[in-house]
């Protein structure tokens, strides 16, 4: 049986990538437990400084694997368990991840597959890729952070259509909304993922990862919360050597070298 996530690492870039091309890369319970446990491993590993997350073949992630699921006829289903154990935990684990984490979309992304790529940090889609919110098709709501995603990326207008409809949205269309970051040719979607997870891996690490715990606090504080925040955080930033080294560089007209040291 192959594996259903492959993790390969390119220097101090990491990349997983979902391994069920057959099944469009869908998600089942071996395949959350391995992401669970890449995660958290990649999360400690110093020699890791960025990740990219992509699929095989042609889709992304077709959300959860429905034939994993025996229903039968009039018995009650507890999907809310699954959540807190498989897919919940994941989505946590890529929010506090202390390091940044581009989605490479390439191909569809469907219900829970469309709301782990938002999961991530910066998402690039390939051009040919859908978004498609299809909860409502049997009979669910979005799940995985969806509704807090779409809700605070698009408002709510574009966010309860999009869930209520169920029609898919295009990757240009989802940039040009603010949903990702940007939509590119598809035969440039891994060199330019690539090319950013390279860029970030080797930008001063404890600066990205305040930037990335800064921009998920502001979603909940105060304009005077946000600011003792943004003090904290650059108080224990300007101690880091790779401060020192950001302004000798300046001063000296050199690139920096981040060490990642504190």
């Amino acid at each position: 049986m192959s594996e259903t996530v492959i993790l390969e690492r390119d220097e101090a870039v990491a990349i997983v990538t979902l391994n069920r091309p057959e099944r469009l890369n869908s998600f089942n319970t071996a395949t959350t437990d391995a992401l669970q446990r890449i995660f958290a491993e990649l999360a400690e590993d110093p020699g890791v400084r960025a990740l990219i997350v992509t699929g095989a073949g042609r889709g992304f992630c077709a959300g959860q694997d429905l034939t994993e699921r025996v229903m039968t006829p009039g018995a009650p289903v507890d999907v809310g368990a699954s959540l807190d154990t498989r897919f919940n935990p994941l989505v946590r684990m890529m929010r506090a991840m202390p390091k940044p984490i581009v989605v490479a979309v390439n191909g569809v992304a469907a219900g829970a597959g469309a709301n782990f790529a938002l999961a991530g940090d910066i998402v690039l889609a390939a051009k040919s890729a859908e978004f498609i919110q299809a909860f409502v098709r049997i009979g669910l709501a979005p799940d995985c952070g969806g509704t807090w995603s779409l809700t605070r990326l698009l408002g709510e207008a574009r966010a309860k259509a999009l869930a209520m409809l169920a029609e898919p949205l295009s990757a240009e269309r989802a940039a040009a909304w603010g949903l990702i970051w940007k939509a590119v040719d598809d035969d440039d979607l891994m060199p330019q993922a690539r090319a950013l997870a390279a860029r970030l891996a080797k930008a001063p690490p404890a600066a990205l990862a305040a930037i990335k715990r800064l921009i998920h606090d502001a979603a909940t504080t105060t304009m005077d919360e946000q600011l003792d925040l943004e003090r904290d955080a650059q108080r224990a930033l300007g101690y880091t050597r790779d401060f020192a080294e950001g302004v000798t560089a300046f001063r000296e007209k050199r690139p920096p070298v981040f060490a990642g040291e504190g």
